[in-house]
Protein backbone atom coordinates (compact mmCIF):
# COMPACT_ATOMS: atom_id res chain seq x y z
CA UNK A 1 0.00 0.00 0.00
CA UNK A 2 1.52 3.71 -1.27
CA UNK A 3 1.81 6.08 1.36
CA UNK A 4 -0.74 7.96 -0.03
CA UNK A 5 -3.48 5.76 1.24
CA UNK A 6 -1.37 4.76 5.04
CA UNK A 7 1.20 6.94 5.79
CA UNK A 8 3.11 3.75 6.99
CA UNK A 9 4.54 2.75 4.25
CA UNK A 10 6.27 4.22 0.68
CA UNK A 11 5.76 2.87 -3.11
CA UNK A 12 9.34 2.58 -4.98
CA UNK A 13 10.16 1.43 -8.37
CA UNK A 14 9.77 -2.31 -8.88
CA UNK A 15 13.77 -2.49 -10.53
CA UNK A 16 16.53 -0.45 -10.96
CA UNK A 17 15.61 -0.17 -14.66
CA UNK A 18 12.07 1.13 -14.04
CA UNK A 19 13.83 3.86 -12.12
CA UNK A 20 16.15 4.52 -14.75
CA UNK A 21 13.31 4.44 -17.70
CA UNK A 22 11.23 7.44 -15.36
CA UNK A 23 14.31 9.39 -15.07
CA UNK A 24 15.32 9.38 -18.28
CA UNK A 25 11.80 10.07 -19.21
CA UNK A 26 12.13 13.11 -16.86
CA UNK A 27 14.83 14.29 -18.52
CA UNK A 28 14.79 14.17 -21.73
CA UNK A 29 11.80 16.66 -23.22
CA UNK A 30 11.52 19.15 -25.97
CA UNK A 31 14.81 20.83 -25.48
CA UNK A 32 16.32 18.31 -26.04
CA UNK A 33 15.03 17.87 -29.37
CA UNK A 34 14.59 21.15 -30.69
CA UNK A 35 17.21 23.39 -28.86
CA UNK A 36 20.61 21.44 -28.50
CA UNK A 37 20.65 20.45 -32.28
CA UNK A 38 20.53 24.02 -33.51
CA UNK A 39 22.60 25.55 -31.17
CA UNK A 40 25.03 22.80 -31.74
CA UNK A 41 25.30 23.26 -35.42
CA UNK A 42 25.29 27.43 -35.10
CA UNK A 43 28.18 27.31 -32.57
CA UNK A 44 31.02 25.05 -33.37
CA UNK A 45 29.52 21.90 -34.06
CA UNK A 46 31.91 18.93 -33.13
CA UNK A 47 33.85 21.44 -30.47
CA UNK A 48 30.47 22.45 -28.72
CA UNK A 49 29.39 18.90 -28.88
CA UNK A 50 32.67 18.16 -26.89
CA UNK A 51 32.38 21.06 -24.60
CA UNK A 52 28.68 20.38 -24.03
CA UNK A 53 29.74 16.54 -23.13
CA UNK A 54 32.23 18.15 -20.77
CA UNK A 55 29.65 20.35 -18.91
CA UNK A 56 27.36 17.14 -18.29
CA UNK A 57 30.44 14.78 -17.15
CA UNK A 58 31.51 17.98 -14.51
CA UNK A 59 28.47 19.78 -14.04
CA UNK A 60 25.47 18.24 -14.69
CA UNK A 61 26.51 14.31 -13.30
CA UNK A 62 27.71 15.70 -9.98
CA UNK A 63 24.34 17.67 -9.21
CA UNK A 64 22.28 14.53 -10.76
CA UNK A 65 23.77 12.27 -8.18
CA UNK A 66 23.69 14.51 -5.22
CA UNK A 67 19.72 15.06 -5.96
CA UNK A 68 19.24 11.12 -6.46
CA UNK A 69 21.43 10.54 -2.82
CA UNK A 70 19.45 13.27 -1.24
CA UNK A 71 16.38 11.47 -2.29
CA UNK A 72 17.30 7.57 -1.20
CA UNK A 73 18.55 8.84 1.96
CA UNK A 74 15.08 11.00 2.47
CA UNK A 75 12.79 8.43 1.10
CA UNK A 76 10.22 11.40 1.56
CA UNK A 77 9.22 14.69 -0.76
CA UNK A 78 11.80 16.34 -1.81
CA UNK A 79 11.85 19.22 1.28
CA UNK A 80 11.11 16.47 3.82
CA UNK A 81 14.27 14.31 2.25
CA UNK A 82 16.61 17.26 2.80
CA UNK A 83 15.53 18.09 6.39
CA UNK A 84 16.19 14.58 7.34
CA UNK A 85 19.94 14.40 5.42
CA UNK A 86 20.06 17.31 7.59
CA UNK A 87 18.99 15.84 10.65
CA UNK A 88 21.61 12.94 10.02
CA UNK A 89 24.08 15.73 10.05
CA UNK A 90 23.51 17.75 12.23
CA UNK A 91 22.50 20.65 10.18
CA UNK A 92 19.86 23.18 10.29
CA UNK A 93 16.26 21.80 8.86
CA UNK A 94 16.19 25.04 6.90
CA UNK A 95 18.33 23.62 4.01
CA UNK A 96 15.05 22.20 3.08
CA UNK A 97 14.47 25.74 1.30
CA UNK A 98 16.87 24.06 -1.96
CA UNK A 99 14.28 21.48 -2.21
CA UNK A 100 10.94 23.80 -1.51
CA UNK A 101 12.35 26.48 -4.25
CA UNK A 102 12.80 23.08 -6.76
CA UNK A 103 9.24 21.93 -6.00
CA UNK A 104 7.54 25.52 -6.68
CA UNK A 105 9.78 25.57 -9.70
CA UNK A 106 8.29 21.98 -11.22
CA UNK A 107 5.13 23.49 -9.97
CA UNK A 108 5.48 26.73 -12.40
CA UNK A 109 7.24 24.88 -15.05
CA UNK A 110 4.54 21.90 -15.42
CA UNK A 111 1.91 24.64 -15.62
CA UNK A 112 3.47 26.34 -19.23
CA UNK A 113 4.63 22.79 -20.00
CA UNK A 114 1.56 21.30 -20.32
CA UNK A 115 0.66 24.33 -22.96
CA UNK A 116 3.53 23.06 -25.48
CA UNK A 117 2.20 19.75 -24.63
CA UNK A 118 -0.94 20.99 -25.82
CA UNK A 119 0.63 22.11 -28.87
CA UNK A 120 2.33 18.80 -29.54
CA UNK A 121 -1.16 16.94 -29.28
CA UNK A 122 -2.86 19.58 -32.19
CA UNK A 123 -0.24 18.46 -34.17
CA UNK A 124 -0.90 15.04 -33.41
CA UNK A 125 -4.09 15.66 -34.96
CA UNK A 126 -3.53 17.42 -37.35
CA UNK A 127 -1.72 14.55 -39.40
CA UNK A 128 -4.00 12.13 -38.02
CA UNK A 129 -6.52 14.15 -40.06
CA UNK A 130 -4.05 14.24 -43.57
CA UNK A 131 -3.47 10.58 -43.32
CA UNK A 132 -7.38 9.94 -43.29
CA UNK A 133 -8.23 12.40 -46.05
CA UNK A 134 -5.05 12.14 -48.11
CA UNK A 135 -3.98 8.29 -47.35
CA UNK A 136 -0.37 7.49 -46.62
CA UNK A 137 1.75 6.88 -49.24
CA UNK A 138 1.97 10.92 -50.41
CA UNK A 139 3.75 13.68 -48.74
CA UNK A 140 2.09 15.64 -45.83
CA UNK A 141 -0.89 18.15 -46.52
CA UNK A 142 -0.32 17.63 -50.34
CA UNK A 143 -3.58 19.97 -51.04
CA UNK A 144 -1.68 22.82 -48.55
CA UNK A 145 0.49 25.64 -49.94
CA UNK A 146 3.91 26.55 -47.82
CA UNK A 147 1.89 29.53 -46.53
CA UNK A 148 -1.01 27.52 -45.32
CA UNK A 149 1.23 25.00 -43.22
CA UNK A 150 3.22 27.40 -41.25
CA UNK A 151 0.06 29.60 -40.64
CA UNK A 152 -1.15 26.57 -38.83
CA UNK A 153 1.10 27.54 -35.48
CA UNK A 154 -0.02 30.93 -35.50
CA UNK A 155 -3.75 29.99 -36.50
CA UNK A 156 -3.47 27.93 -33.15
CA UNK A 157 -1.66 29.45 -30.53
CA UNK A 158 -3.89 32.64 -31.84
CA UNK A 159 -7.18 31.06 -30.42
CA UNK A 160 -7.76 31.10 -26.93
CA UNK A 161 -9.72 28.14 -26.98
CA UNK A 162 -7.61 25.53 -29.01
CA UNK A 163 -4.95 26.56 -26.40
CA UNK A 164 -6.69 26.41 -23.23
CA UNK A 165 -8.68 23.74 -24.37
CA UNK A 166 -5.71 21.57 -25.32
CA UNK A 167 -3.42 22.36 -22.55
CA UNK A 168 -6.88 21.18 -20.24
CA UNK A 169 -6.22 17.81 -22.19
CA UNK A 170 -2.46 17.64 -21.92
CA UNK A 171 -2.55 17.81 -18.26
CA UNK A 172 -5.73 15.71 -17.92
CA UNK A 173 -3.49 12.93 -19.29
CA UNK A 174 -0.59 13.88 -16.93
CA UNK A 175 -2.81 13.53 -14.32
CA UNK A 176 -4.20 10.36 -14.60
CA UNK A 177 -0.88 9.08 -14.33
CA UNK A 178 0.45 10.61 -11.80
CA UNK A 179 -3.00 9.91 -9.11
CA UNK A 180 -2.26 6.17 -9.81
CA UNK A 181 0.91 6.35 -8.12
CA UNK A 182 4.34 5.50 -8.21
CA UNK A 183 3.89 1.46 -9.61
CA UNK A 184 0.43 1.57 -11.31
CA UNK A 185 0.76 5.31 -13.10
CA UNK A 186 4.07 6.90 -13.47
CA UNK A 187 6.64 3.40 -13.60
CA UNK A 188 3.95 2.45 -16.57
CA UNK A 189 4.62 5.71 -18.14
CA UNK A 190 8.10 5.02 -18.23
CA UNK A 191 8.15 1.35 -18.55
CA UNK A 192 6.26 1.80 -22.05
CA UNK A 193 6.46 5.31 -23.31
CA UNK A 194 9.81 5.52 -23.12
CA UNK A 195 11.34 2.52 -24.85
CA UNK A 196 8.26 3.50 -27.52
CA UNK A 197 10.24 6.84 -28.17
CA UNK A 198 13.79 5.35 -28.46
CA UNK A 199 12.22 3.06 -31.14
CA UNK A 200 10.68 6.37 -32.87
CA UNK A 201 13.41 7.90 -32.96
CA UNK A 202 15.70 5.65 -34.04
CA UNK A 203 13.06 4.61 -37.12
CA UNK A 204 12.82 8.11 -38.41
CA UNK A 205 17.14 8.68 -38.04
CA UNK A 206 17.22 5.92 -41.03
CA UNK A 207 14.57 7.47 -42.55
CA UNK A 208 16.09 10.16 -42.14
CA UNK A 209 19.32 9.10 -43.35
CA UNK A 210 18.31 7.15 -46.78
CA UNK A 211 15.87 10.05 -47.56
CA UNK A 212 17.66 13.17 -46.65
CA UNK A 213 20.61 15.48 -46.56
CA UNK A 214 22.71 13.21 -43.85
CA UNK A 215 26.13 14.01 -44.65
CA UNK A 216 25.55 17.84 -44.56
CA UNK A 217 23.72 16.93 -41.01
CA UNK A 218 27.01 15.22 -40.09
CA UNK A 219 29.40 18.07 -41.23
CA UNK A 220 26.75 20.61 -39.66
CA UNK A 221 26.65 18.85 -36.48
CA UNK A 222 30.19 17.63 -35.94
CA UNK A 223 32.58 19.82 -37.81
CA UNK A 224 35.03 21.09 -35.43
CA UNK A 225 35.00 24.72 -35.62
CA UNK A 226 36.46 25.62 -31.66
CA UNK A 227 37.21 29.26 -32.82
CA UNK A 228 33.43 29.34 -32.62
CA UNK A 229 33.76 28.61 -28.99
CA UNK A 230 33.61 32.35 -27.45
CA UNK A 231 32.23 32.63 -23.91
CA UNK A 232 29.20 33.18 -24.20
CA UNK A 233 29.00 30.33 -26.68
CA UNK A 234 30.51 28.25 -23.40
CA UNK A 235 28.08 29.60 -20.98
CA UNK A 236 25.24 28.79 -23.16
CA UNK A 237 26.54 25.07 -23.82
CA UNK A 238 26.50 25.06 -19.87
CA UNK A 239 23.46 26.12 -19.31
CA UNK A 240 21.84 23.54 -21.88
CA UNK A 241 23.84 20.84 -19.70
CA UNK A 242 22.66 21.73 -16.92
CA UNK A 243 18.61 22.85 -18.10
CA UNK A 244 18.68 18.91 -20.32
CA UNK A 245 19.17 17.22 -17.54
CA UNK A 246 16.00 19.04 -15.51
CA UNK A 247 18.03 19.77 -12.30
CA UNK A 248 16.92 22.18 -9.84
CA UNK A 249 13.44 21.16 -9.59
CA UNK A 250 13.64 18.27 -7.14
CA UNK A 251 12.73 16.25 -9.50
CA UNK A 252 15.74 13.70 -9.06
CA UNK A 253 15.21 13.91 -5.42
CA UNK A 254 11.77 13.12 -5.72
CA UNK A 255 12.72 10.21 -7.63
CA UNK A 256 15.49 9.25 -5.66
CA UNK A 257 13.21 8.66 -2.80
CA UNK A 258 11.19 5.88 -4.23
CA UNK A 259 14.88 3.79 -4.86
CA UNK A 260 15.55 0.75 -2.85
CA UNK A 261 18.96 0.28 -1.07
CA UNK A 262 20.01 -2.16 -4.24
CA UNK A 263 20.99 0.54 -6.55
CA UNK A 264 24.10 1.95 -7.27
CA UNK A 265 23.00 5.65 -7.43
CA UNK A 266 26.41 6.67 -9.39
CA UNK A 267 26.47 4.31 -12.16
CA UNK A 268 22.81 4.77 -12.12
CA UNK A 269 23.24 8.53 -12.89
CA UNK A 270 26.07 8.41 -15.43
CA UNK A 271 23.64 5.70 -17.54
CA UNK A 272 20.43 8.63 -17.04
CA UNK A 273 22.58 11.76 -17.93
CA UNK A 274 24.70 9.54 -20.80
CA UNK A 275 21.07 8.75 -22.44
CA UNK A 276 20.16 12.10 -22.08
CA UNK A 277 22.86 13.17 -24.07
CA UNK A 278 22.51 10.49 -26.67
CA UNK A 279 18.96 11.84 -27.06
CA UNK A 280 20.20 15.45 -27.81
CA UNK A 281 22.89 14.04 -30.28
CA UNK A 282 20.62 11.58 -31.93
CA UNK A 283 17.61 14.15 -32.21
CA UNK A 284 19.95 16.76 -34.54
CA UNK A 285 19.87 13.01 -37.36
CA UNK A 286 16.73 12.55 -36.74
CA UNK A 287 15.78 16.14 -37.42
CA UNK A 288 18.19 18.24 -39.51
CA UNK A 289 18.38 15.60 -42.92
CA UNK A 290 14.92 16.43 -43.06
CA UNK A 291 14.96 20.17 -42.89
CA UNK A 292 17.62 19.99 -45.03
CA UNK A 293 16.41 18.19 -47.72
CA UNK A 294 13.50 20.73 -48.23
CA UNK A 295 16.42 23.22 -48.38
CA UNK A 296 14.73 25.26 -45.37
CA UNK A 297 16.42 26.62 -42.68
CA UNK A 298 17.77 25.83 -39.51
CA UNK A 299 16.05 27.86 -36.23
CA UNK A 300 16.22 26.77 -32.34
CA UNK A 301 12.77 26.89 -30.65
CA UNK A 302 9.18 25.93 -31.86
CA UNK A 303 9.63 27.62 -34.90
CA UNK A 304 11.53 24.24 -35.93
CA UNK A 305 9.20 21.61 -34.82
CA UNK A 306 5.70 23.51 -35.13
CA UNK A 307 6.43 25.17 -38.17
CA UNK A 308 9.40 24.08 -40.50
CA UNK A 309 9.03 20.26 -40.00
CA UNK A 310 5.66 20.06 -41.18
CA UNK A 311 6.52 22.08 -44.58
CA UNK A 312 9.81 19.81 -44.53
CA UNK A 313 7.50 16.53 -44.24
CA UNK A 314 5.03 17.77 -47.21
CA UNK A 315 8.25 17.06 -49.59
CA UNK A 316 8.66 13.59 -48.36
CA UNK A 317 7.12 9.98 -49.34
CA UNK A 318 4.87 9.19 -46.52
CA UNK A 319 5.51 12.63 -45.15
CA UNK A 320 1.64 12.26 -43.20
CA UNK A 321 2.77 8.98 -41.42
CA UNK A 322 6.29 10.50 -40.84
CA UNK A 323 5.20 13.28 -39.06
CA UNK A 324 2.56 11.74 -37.08
CA UNK A 325 4.93 9.36 -36.15
CA UNK A 326 7.56 12.37 -34.98
CA UNK A 327 4.68 14.51 -33.30
CA UNK A 328 3.90 11.12 -31.05
CA UNK A 329 7.68 10.59 -30.27
CA UNK A 330 7.16 13.93 -29.43
CA UNK A 331 4.46 13.75 -27.50
CA UNK A 332 6.32 10.83 -25.54
CA UNK A 333 9.40 13.08 -24.71
CA UNK A 334 6.61 15.84 -22.98
CA UNK A 335 4.26 13.52 -20.96
CA UNK A 336 7.15 11.57 -19.41
CA UNK A 337 8.97 14.89 -18.68
CA UNK A 338 5.32 16.58 -16.80
CA UNK A 339 4.70 13.47 -15.18
CA UNK A 340 7.88 13.82 -13.25
CA UNK A 341 6.95 17.99 -12.91
CA UNK A 342 3.62 17.04 -11.50
CA UNK A 343 5.24 14.25 -9.44
CA UNK A 344 7.83 16.72 -7.44
CA UNK A 345 4.37 18.68 -5.62
CA UNK A 346 2.04 15.78 -5.71
CA UNK A 347 4.58 14.10 -3.36
CA UNK A 348 5.16 17.18 -1.47
CA UNK A 349 1.45 17.86 -0.35
CA UNK A 350 0.46 14.00 0.38
CA UNK A 351 3.62 14.19 2.84
CA UNK A 352 3.17 17.59 4.10
CA UNK A 353 -1.20 17.30 4.48
CA UNK A 354 -0.87 13.62 4.97
CA UNK A 355 -3.72 13.75 2.28
CA UNK A 356 -4.47 10.54 -0.82
CA UNK A 357 -2.77 10.94 -3.82
CA UNK A 358 -5.32 11.52 -6.09
CA UNK A 359 -6.63 14.46 -3.86
CA UNK A 360 -3.56 15.83 -3.48
CA UNK A 361 -3.13 15.64 -7.25
CA UNK A 362 -6.16 17.23 -8.13
CA UNK A 363 -5.31 19.85 -6.41
CA UNK A 364 -2.23 20.23 -7.34
CA UNK A 365 -3.53 20.08 -10.98
CA UNK A 366 -6.12 22.77 -10.56
CA UNK A 367 -3.65 24.97 -9.62
CA UNK A 368 -1.40 24.27 -13.13
CA UNK A 369 -4.44 24.68 -15.13
CA UNK A 370 -5.18 27.78 -14.00
CA UNK A 371 -1.43 29.50 -14.18
CA UNK A 372 -1.40 27.57 -18.03
CA UNK A 373 -4.89 29.10 -18.87
CA UNK A 374 -2.71 32.26 -18.13
CA UNK A 375 0.20 31.38 -20.04
CA UNK A 376 -1.58 30.09 -23.18
CA UNK A 377 -3.81 33.05 -23.32
CA UNK A 378 -0.76 35.37 -23.33
CA UNK A 379 -0.50 34.36 -27.03
CA UNK A 380 -4.04 36.10 -27.80
CA UNK A 381 -6.69 37.87 -25.28
CA UNK A 382 -4.19 38.56 -22.68
CA UNK A 383 -1.13 39.31 -25.07
CA UNK A 384 -0.77 42.87 -23.62
CA UNK A 385 -0.46 41.54 -20.42
CA UNK A 386 3.45 42.22 -18.89
CA UNK A 387 3.10 40.97 -15.80
CA UNK A 388 6.63 42.07 -14.73
CA UNK A 389 7.40 45.04 -16.78
CA UNK A 390 8.81 46.96 -13.73
CA UNK A 391 11.71 44.00 -13.63
CA UNK A 392 14.47 45.13 -16.50
CA UNK A 393 15.28 41.55 -18.14
CA UNK A 394 11.19 40.74 -18.00
CA UNK A 395 10.26 44.08 -19.33
CA UNK A 396 7.53 43.66 -22.50
CA UNK A 397 7.44 39.25 -21.70
CA UNK A 398 4.16 37.96 -21.58
CA UNK A 399 3.07 35.43 -18.76
CA UNK A 400 4.46 32.42 -20.76
CA UNK A 401 7.50 33.76 -21.28
CA UNK A 402 7.69 35.28 -17.43
CA UNK A 403 7.30 31.37 -15.95
CA UNK A 404 9.76 30.35 -18.21
CA UNK A 405 12.54 32.70 -16.69
CA UNK A 406 11.71 32.99 -13.62
CA UNK A 407 12.55 29.31 -13.28
CA UNK A 408 15.04 28.92 -15.62
CA UNK A 409 17.01 32.03 -14.26
CA UNK A 410 16.21 31.97 -10.89
CA UNK A 411 15.12 29.13 -8.82
CA UNK A 412 16.64 26.28 -11.06
CA UNK A 413 20.45 27.81 -10.83
CA UNK A 414 19.84 28.91 -6.94
CA UNK A 415 18.63 25.21 -6.25
CA UNK A 416 21.14 23.55 -7.61
CA UNK A 417 23.64 25.91 -6.30
CA UNK A 418 22.21 24.97 -2.84
CA UNK A 419 22.29 21.49 -3.19
CA UNK A 420 26.29 21.70 -4.47
CA UNK A 421 27.23 23.64 -1.25
CA UNK A 422 24.81 21.17 1.10
CA UNK A 423 26.29 17.83 0.11
CA UNK A 424 29.31 18.99 -0.71
CA UNK A 425 30.08 21.05 2.60
CA UNK A 426 27.11 20.66 5.04
CA UNK A 427 25.85 16.62 4.47
CA UNK A 428 27.84 14.18 7.13
CA UNK A 429 30.56 12.81 5.11
CA UNK A 430 30.02 8.96 6.25
CA UNK A 431 26.16 9.01 5.18
CA UNK A 432 27.53 10.71 1.43
CA UNK A 433 29.83 8.04 1.16
CA UNK A 434 27.51 5.44 1.76
CA UNK A 435 24.88 6.88 -0.32
CA UNK A 436 26.65 7.67 -3.52
CA UNK A 437 28.42 4.08 -4.65
CA UNK A 438 31.38 5.77 -5.30
CA UNK A 439 35.03 5.49 -3.76
CA UNK A 440 38.49 5.77 -3.74
CA UNK A 441 39.42 8.41 -6.07
CA UNK A 442 36.17 8.93 -8.09
CA UNK A 443 34.85 9.65 -4.86
CA UNK A 444 36.93 12.37 -4.11
CA UNK A 445 37.03 13.70 -7.90
CA UNK A 446 33.19 13.75 -7.37
CA UNK A 447 33.58 15.95 -3.95
CA UNK A 448 35.55 18.02 -5.23
CA UNK A 449 33.86 18.88 -7.68
CA UNK A 450 30.80 19.19 -6.18
CA UNK A 451 32.19 21.47 -4.11
CA UNK A 452 34.22 23.64 -5.87
CA UNK A 453 33.57 23.52 -9.89
CA UNK A 454 29.52 23.33 -9.32
CA UNK A 455 28.91 25.94 -7.81
CA UNK A 456 30.95 28.87 -9.52
CA UNK A 457 29.90 26.82 -12.68
CA UNK A 458 26.06 27.26 -11.82
CA UNK A 459 26.88 30.98 -10.45
CA UNK A 460 28.13 31.43 -14.17
CA UNK A 461 24.67 30.93 -15.29
CA UNK A 462 22.60 32.93 -12.55
CA UNK A 463 24.51 35.81 -13.68
CA UNK A 464 24.51 35.65 -17.12
CA UNK A 465 20.50 34.93 -17.18
CA UNK A 466 20.26 38.27 -15.04
CA UNK A 467 22.00 39.97 -18.22
CA UNK A 468 19.75 41.57 -21.03
CA UNK A 469 19.45 38.93 -24.00
CA UNK A 470 21.90 39.28 -26.92
CA UNK A 471 19.84 38.97 -30.42
CA UNK A 472 20.58 35.12 -31.09
CA UNK A 473 22.87 34.12 -33.95
CA UNK A 474 21.41 33.58 -37.30
CA UNK A 475 21.34 29.52 -38.16
CA UNK A 476 22.40 29.07 -41.69
CA UNK A 477 19.89 28.55 -44.42
CA UNK A 478 19.81 24.94 -45.14
CA UNK A 479 19.67 25.25 -48.85
CA UNK A 480 22.93 27.25 -48.67
CA UNK A 481 24.63 24.54 -46.46
CA UNK A 482 23.73 22.07 -48.85
CA UNK A 483 24.73 23.85 -51.83
CA UNK A 484 28.33 24.69 -50.37
CA UNK A 485 29.37 20.26 -50.29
Amino acid sequence: MALSQSGSTRDHWSSRSAFILAAIGSAVGLGNLWRFPAEAGANGGGAFVLFYIGCVVLIGLPILLSETLIGRHGQASAPESVRRVASASRASPHWDILASMGVLAAFLILSFYCVVGGWVLYYIGVFFVDIFNSGISGGAFTDQSAEQIESLFPTMIGSAGWTVGLDALFLGITLYFVARGVSGGIEFVAKWLMPAFFVLLILITVYGAFGGAFNQTLEYLFTFEPEKLTGPIMLAALGQAFFSLSLGVAGMITYGSYVGRNVNLASTSALISGADTAVALIAGLCIFPIVFSAGLSVSAGPGLMFQTLPHAFQEMPFGSVVGLAFFVMVGFAALTSSVALLEVPVAWMIDKFRVVRVFSAIIVGFGALVLGALAALSFNVLSDWHPLDFIPIFEGQGFFDVLDGLTAKFFMPIGAILTALFIGWVADRKLVDIENGLGGALHLTWLALVRFVCPIALAAILVVGLLPEEEPAEAPDAAEQVEAE
